[in-house]
């Protein structure tokens, strides 16, 4: 025979009360059923798990192993039992995300549908902003991030990374030509963005060993925006892979590739307030979008 939860759950109420009478007490059951179990529990093991006399019980050097991870096993038992009761719950009401525009485009919008569809009830609320918000001041339960996090006060959830690549169109490389390497870059039409000398840093290495500052001919505020200019021929981008892998499979864009390229990564977070429980829609959510995202985000693991 093999041991159950009861079973489990009466050898560790008698180890932490100190006694079978406290344990007793303390799952409301006769003295004598408490011993029995204890008794019957040493019997499907096959070990003395407890040396009990009249006055006093010490745990063997079985029982003291058993006892790890019989506590282990009732923890996960009840973590379980939490868990199935928050799915069978109706998670409802209004759920704000913030992202930015192209990440929302590419990467939340085409799993919208499948979201309300299992999830009817909650209201959602989708914002763009190309830098990072205050939730707090913007009413927002859960923003995307790229990059590393600063922000101390808010918890995260990885959901992957991206890797940023350089690309243009074939129209503009028939026109200018492809350059063969980051100096090649020199006389180019480069597209940027307007804000954040940061976001037009580019990964790969110049002459001097760092990576490439670009200067934009042309610039714009979105990603989205820069991943059009670079559709119609407007000039080289330097944009996430989520924004550009249909693209480049079906042909519309070119990825460019250079010796000196830098293939680090940048993870994007979830991040989310500081509440010691999460709401059952903001959870709801984040399971969701992980889940869905792995087939667009690579992963950190």
């Amino acid at each position: 025979m093999k041991a159950t939860s009861e079973d489990l759950t009466v050898f560790v109420s008698v180890v932490e009360s100190g006694s079978i009478t406290a344990a007793s007490q303390s799952l409301g059951l006769a003295p004598s059923a408490v011993s029995r179990s204890l008794s019957k529990l040493e019997e499907k093991v096959g070990a003395t798990l407890l040396n009990r006399t009249t006055r006093r019980m010490h745990l063997t050097e079985e029982g003291a192993f058993y006892l790890g991870h019989a506590r282990e096993i009732l923890h996960r038992m009840e973590d379980l039992e939490e868990r199935l009761t928050w799915r069978l719950q109706a998670p409802v009401g209004r759920l704000r995300i913030n992202a930015a525009s192209a990440f929302m485009l590419h990467a939340i919008v085409p799993h919208v549908g499948e979201f309300r569809g299992m999830y009817p009830d909650i209201e959602l609320q989708l914002n763009t902003s190309e830098f990072d918000i205050d939730l707090l001041a913007e009413s927002t339960d859960i923003a995307i991030r790229m990059g590393a996090l600063s922000d101390s006060t808010l918890r995260a959830r990885p959901l992957g990374a991206v890797q940023m690549q350089v690309v243009a169109s074939p129209e503009y490389i028939v026109r200018h030509g492809k350059p063969a390497s980051v100096q090649g870059l020199v006389g180019h039409l480069l597209i940027g963005f307007t804000e954040r000398e940061c976001r037009n840093v580019w990964p790969m290495r110049s002459a001097d060993g760092k990576c490439l500052q670009v200067r934009p001919a042309l610039s714009a505020s979105s990603g989205e925006t820069i991943r059009q200019l670079a559709l119609a021929g407007q000039g080289i981008a330097c944009l996430a892979n989520f924004m550009t892998a249909q693209d480049i499979a079906a042909g519309r864009l070119m990825k460019l590739t250079f010796d000196t390229l830098d293939n680090e990564l940048q993870p994007v977070h979830a991040v989310f307030y500081r509440n010691l429980t999460l709401s059952i829609r903001i959870q709801c959510f984040l399971d969701f979008i992980q889940s869905r995202l792995k087939n667009t985000l690579i992963s950190l693991d």
